[in-house]
Formats: structure tokens, C-alpha cells, sequence
């Protein structure tokens, strides 16, 4: 199946449910299908064929998703990058994709025009006068008899662009059946039903973005476009509309717990709560679980390659975990010193640590890197995906991560992985968040150095010294050398941890 036939089977089984909403605006599935025809006829009137790239720069907004469906329904590949990305990455990438088409609005304009592209993309802004013609344009000049492209399984629909915390943006083909078959699984983890209503805070340049809206589609679920994360008005529309499921990263979830009025809001309507993007600290985990009591509380631990690389269906029962490999999946782990070797050498004793793998024939899982060969062969080996993640069967047989192999600390010839040590801080009462990094030293090699966030002004590097040494789960030899306290922790848009930033000195000390 296709994603548009997945669109079109939900808009005649229920054509006047609710679709999309969006301040004032509310569209049901049969309103949302007719403007998709326009969008859809007037994009195939201007030349955009089955399989060109449609680089879409918008924020989560109705006119996205009716893009995202119209493009579905031509054949050609949605290709949506994030506003936070610089000049030079955008020019990157329209290059990389040979774009034909651009859709943009003000907010993006300042990324594409008067730039000298390679070959000249045909601009659309969703403004008037903003590009060659405008979204308003395509709605008005549009028919609604224009027929669907029929795209195979194994056709690409969407290219989404890691957001690599160094280097050149990859993107990542995904084709129908990965999108299916990741939205199926999606839906069976998190258990979902019909007519569930959840947040698109996420944006559809990340695949926890994409996921939400394909799962309330699948579901003739409503899906709410936000166009900027605010808390409040995050915790206005979770009450005001009775929000049933809410897929965010740990970052998102941080702050609507953390919201000084956030126990005066009614959370009844939600019954389910995932999170993905990151591990989420114990006391985050119970502060959600607090406010929201949602009758399941997942984990997702996945990557844009291959969506669900393992699911955790309650985090409350053992914070930290990432449970086994979800439905579509199996995943092993590869000892360390094998890395560079022809034969795979697996991880056989429980709580041995490894490197993660995933095998590549789940139906979730992408086939390489768009037009970055050098990249698919260095992650995709004899069938199987090469995570980058670091991690541990526990006694139980359920995934614990602990890091990344380009994270690992080597200090005194000892192996050290950064989630070890901020799995203990992050319990220190005065810590709101912490990172742990590998500091150059000319003696130990490395040492391990850790950057602090609170509000605590009497909090002292002896205080977390003196707690790391009373918690058992820490070793001497894996204590913090080095206390930061910093402002903030910087982090890309999808909330993920830029370690680097914090060892080349990118961040504000609070002295």
C-alpha cells in the first residue's frame, strides 16, 4: 500500500470526521481531501512529476500536511528540511536532491531567495508575492478530478536529513513501506485507537513529526499542527480539546511538567504518552507520570533509518530501559573489539556492552543514504544497521543504551560511557539537567568532565563529587574530574545533546 491510498481509504470511511485543526480552522477528512486535489492538479499542471523532490520549508501548519498529501498523491518524494538549518546546509541540500519544486513562507524566506542554485527550483510561497506562485494560487487555479500516481511499495515518498550534530546533513529515503509499516507498528506500541487527537508539535522534518500525522491519518485521528512549541498554549489545547496521545521528545515533556501552573491543568483525557529523541531522566519519568497518569507510558528508542529500533510499552515499571526490539525488528548487539573485523562476533553474556545493531530486512528500515554511498556502506554491513549506539542486555534480555561509540570516554585505558555518570547526577536533587563529556588530559588521556544545569546557587562541585561517591552505581575510576556549571545545554532542534559544542568550549559558565 501506498500513503496516499492510506489518505484516500480514511477520507471515504469517514469523509466528515474531524482532520485537522488549526486555531479557528477545523477540517474534516472530506474537506482536507478536496484541497489536496487542488494543491495536488495544479503542482501536476506546473511539471512536478512522479519521483522529482518537492523541498518543503513550512512549519507545522494545515498547508503542510495538505503539501504533504498532495505530493503523495503525484508520485513525488516530500522533502521537508528544518527552518533552524543555515544557508549553506539549505543550498546543500536543494543541490543534493536536484529540487524542482520549493514551498516556503516568510519565516523561510530569508533560506532561499537570492541564492545561486545549480539549477533553479521552481518557487512557491505561501504568502502572495513571496515566490513564482503562491500556495493561494495553487488552491484557486486547482480542479479536483486529477488522478493518483500508482507508486509500488518500494518507491520512495519522503526524504528526511538527519540533523547530524557535525558534518553534512544525510538525507534518509524512505520509501512507502517503511512509512507503513513503522506507522502500523507506531500505532500497535503506543496503543492507539480510532479517533484518537494528538499535537503535531514535532515538525514533519522529524520522524516523530511524520509519525504522529500518519497514525491519525491511518486512524481517522484528528492531528493539530503547532507551529512553534509554547508551554502554555501546548497545555491550553491538551485541555481544551481533550488530546487523547502525545508523541514528544523528553526536552518537550521537560517543560510542560516543569510550567509553574502545570498541576492546575486537567490531563484526563490522555491515555497514552510516548517519548523518543533521547533517554528521559527517572525523575522526568515520574513527574510525567505524576501529572498525566496515562494508562501507558512508552519509550521509543529509534533513529530516522529505521524507525523503531526497540519499544519500552511502560518506562515506569524500569526507568532507563529500552525494552526489546519492537514488532517489524531484531537488533544484536557486537562486541567492541570486532568493529573493524570481516566476521561479527556477537555480545552473548548479559550485561556485556556492545555496539547496537539492527537487522536491515525489517519492513521499518531505509536501504542508504540518498546519493552518500561512502555513508551507507560505513552503516549497513552484512544486513545489518550500524547504530552508532552503545548498550547492554540486561539480565531481563531489555536494551539498556549508555551512549554513542564517538561518545565513549577512554580514561586510564578504562572505558566510560557518558549515560553511566549522568544517570546518577540527573537524580541529585539541585541537577535540572547535566552532560557528561571527555576532556583531554595528558595524563589519564581523557577525563571525564561533567556540565551541570541548576538553580541552585550553593550547589558545589564537592557536593555532586561527595554524591557520585555514595551511589553505588558508580566506580571511583567513572567519577567526574571536572564540574561546568553552564546555562543551558545546546541542543539542534529535534532536542537531541550537541556534546561537541560543550567540548570545543561552545557554551555560557556560570561563575
Amino acid at each position: 500500500m501506498n500513503l496516499y491510498q492510506l489518505f484516500s481509504f480514511s477520507t471515504a470511511r469517514y469523509p466528515d470526521k474531524l482532520a485537522l485543526v488549526q486555531d479557528t480552522r477545523k477540517w474534516s477528512y472530506s474537506r482536507l481531501s478536496d484541497e489536496v486535489d487542488k494543491v495536488a492538479s495544479s503542482l501536476h499542471r506546473l511539471g512536478l512529476k512522479q519521483g522529482d523532490r518537492v523541498m518543503v520549508l513550512l512549519k507545522n501548519r494545515i498547508e503542510t500536511v495538505v503539501v504533504f498529501w498532495a505530493v503523495q498523491k503525484l508520485g513525488a518524494i516530500f522533502a521537508p528540511i528544518n527552518l533552524r538549518a543555515s544557508t549553506e546546509e539549505i543550498l546543500y541540500c536543494v543541490n543534493d536532491l536536484e529540487t524542482r519544486f520549493i514551498i516556503f513562507e516568510d519565516a523561510s524566506k530569508h533560506l532561499i531567495l537570492n541564492q545561486k542554485f545549480s539549477e533553479r527550483p521552481l518557487l512557491i510561497g505561501l504568502e502572495d508575492s513571496l515566490g513564482d506562485f503562491s500556495y493561494g494560487e495553487l488552491v484557486k487555479k486547482g480542479t479536483t478530478n486529477v488522478e493518483p500516481f500508482s507508486e509500488q511499495d518500494d518507491d520512495i515518498a519522503v526524504i528526511l536529513y538527519t540533523s547530524g550534530t557535525s558534518g553534512k546533513p544525510k538525507g534518509v529515503p524512505r520509501s512507502h513501506k517503511n512509512e507503513y509499516a513503522a506507522t502500523i507498528a507506531h500505532i500497535i506500541h503506543s496503543h492507539y485507537h480510532t479517533f484518537e487527537k494528538t499535537l503535531g508539535i514535532p515538525s514533519l522534518s522529524h520522524t516523530i513529526g511524520l509519525r504522529s500525522l500518519l497514525a491519525m491519518t491511518y486512524l481517522n485521528g484528528a492531528y493539530f499542527p503547532v507551529q512553534s512549541f509554547d508551554t502554555y498554549h501546548t497545555l491550553k489545547l491538551i485541555v481544551e480539546e481533550e488530546i487523547s496521545c502525545l508523541f514528544l521528545t523528553p526536552t518537550m515533556y521537560h517543560e510542560i511538567v516543569n510550567y509553574p501552573q502545570a498541576n492546575t491543568f486537567d490531563f484526563s483525557s490522555i491515555h497514552s504518552i510516548v517519548y523518543s529523541g533521547g533517554p528521559m531522566p527517572a525523575k522526568l519519568i515520574s513527574k510525567c507520570d505524576e501529572l498525566m497518569n496515562p494508562d501507558f507510558f512508552v519509550n521509543l528508542y529509534g533513529s530516522t533509518e529505521i524507525f523503531t529500533l526497540s519499544i519500552n510499552q511502560d518506562i515506569r515499571n524500569k526507568p532507563g530501559s529500552c525494552g526489546k526490539a519492537g514488532i517489524n525488528g531484531r537488533l544484536k548487539l557486537l562486541k567492541l573489539n570486532r568493529l573493524l573485523e570481516s566476521h561479527f562476533d556477537w555480545v552473548t553474556e548479559s550485561g556485556e556492552v556492545g555496539v547496537i545493531l539492527v537487522d536491515i530486512s525489517s519492513p521499518e528500515a531505509f536501504k542508504g543514504y540518498w546519493n552518500r554511498p561512502d555513508a551507507t556502506k560505513k552503516s549497513i554491513n552484512n544486513g545489518w544497521y550500524f547504530t552508532g549506539d552503545v548498550g547492554y542486555l540486561d539480565k531481563e534480555g531489555e536494551l539498556q543504551v549508555v551512549g554513542r561509540t564517538d561518545d565513549m570516554i577512554i580514561s586510564c585505558g578504562e572505558n566510560i560511557y557518558p549515560q553511566e555518570i549522568e544517570k546518577v547526577l540527573i537524580d541529585h536533587p539541585s541537577v535540572k539537567e547535566v552532560v557528561v563529556v571527555g576532556e583531554d588530559d595528558e595524563r589519564y588521556g581523557q577525563i571525564v568532565t561533567a556540565f551541570i544545569v541548576t538553580d541552585e546557587q550553593e550547589l558545589t562541585p564537592q557536593m555532586l563529587d561527595y554524591f557520585c561517591k555514595m551511589d553505588e552505581r558508580l566506580p571511583n575510576y567513572k567519577r567526574p574530574r571536572n564540574y561546568i556549571f553552564v546555562k543551558n545545554i545546546p541542543k539542534n532542534s529535534a532536542g537531541k545533546i550537541l556534546r561537541r559544542e560543550l567540548r570545543d568550549g561552545k557554551y555560557e559558565e556560570v561563575l
